[in-house]
């Protein structure tokens, strides 16, 4: 029998404050997915020790990049807008190990939400800061009475997108104001909102699978669709392993 693949998942963390102590936090939707598609999840703990994250890795079979708080755009060189609210800045600084990390590797990812965007930025595109400015005119992508917001999604057929959703209408879980404005080098566009904000990317890098999405897949208000995207996954790293007599011997 094939071995599930063992997946790494990063992971919220909220600064101690008053009487609470410092803690990490994941949604369940994200380890749930994994499960689901046949994996094992593995939750990271946001260690700033990169010759110990690069053991970790060293037992992963891919990673999932989890939405969250926004990037802060001065890591990037940028001005940090009004709108902007920073994830924590421990989260952040592993985050971002981690994603250098898995791109240098080629490690199998999926990142959502603030995951696609810091995979993106990891890889050399870049962010508008917040939608209602950059793009005036766009549709809402977040609405702050209801986490359930959804919108359409216009998607190219030949992609994974394509291959989960199909043809017709196509609705997902959408909340954010930040977006990918330049796509990195080695990826491509596969799905947009009607308004042209990005909402999908995938990697066209030979041998490596990594797939962005700016929806939520696996949050409550999921379809069944949705949860494809974790089996593409899940499914991309068992075939890869098939495939590659090395990694076979050592999934053995």
């Amino acid at each position: 029998m094939t071995k599930k693949p063992i997946i790494g998942i990063n992971a919220d963390f909220r600064s101690a404050a008053h009487n609470q102590p410092a803690f990490s936090y994941v949604a369940a939707g994200y380890f749930d997915a994994i499960t689901n598609a046949g994996g094992i999840p593995v939750i990271l703990a946001p260690t700033t020790n990169s010759e110990s994250l690069g053991q970790l890795l060293d037992h992963l079979d891919g990673c999932v990049l989890i939405g969250g708080a926004d990037l802060d755009p001065r890591n990037d060189g940028y001005m940090l807008h009004a709108s902007v609210k920073p994830m924590d800045a421990r989260r952040e600084q592993f985050d971002r190990l981690l994603a250098r990390e898995i791109f240098e590797r080629r490690l199998p990812v999926l990142a959502i939400g603030a995951g696609m965007q810091l995979l993106n930025v990891t890889c050399g595109g870049n962010l508008f800061l917040h939608l209602p400015e950059d793009l005036p005119g766009c549709l809402p992508h977040r609405d702050s009475q209801d986490a359930g917001h959804r919108h359409s999604l216009i998607i190219e057929s030949d992609s994974l997108i394509g291959r989960v959703y199909g043809e017709g209408e196509i609705r997902v879980t959408s909340r954010h104001h930040m977006a990918v404005d330049q796509v990195a080098s080695g990826f491509r566009v596969t799905a947009r909102c009607q308004d042209g904000v990005i909402e999908a990317i995938e990697s066209e890098i030979m041998g490596w699978f990594a797939v962005g999405t700016q929806f939520h897949p696996e949050c409550p208000y999921a379809s069944a669709l949705d949860i494809r995207i974790f089996e593409e996954f899940i499914e991309a790293i068992q075939q890869s392993v098939v495939s590659s007599p090395a990694l076979a011997v050592a999934a053995a």
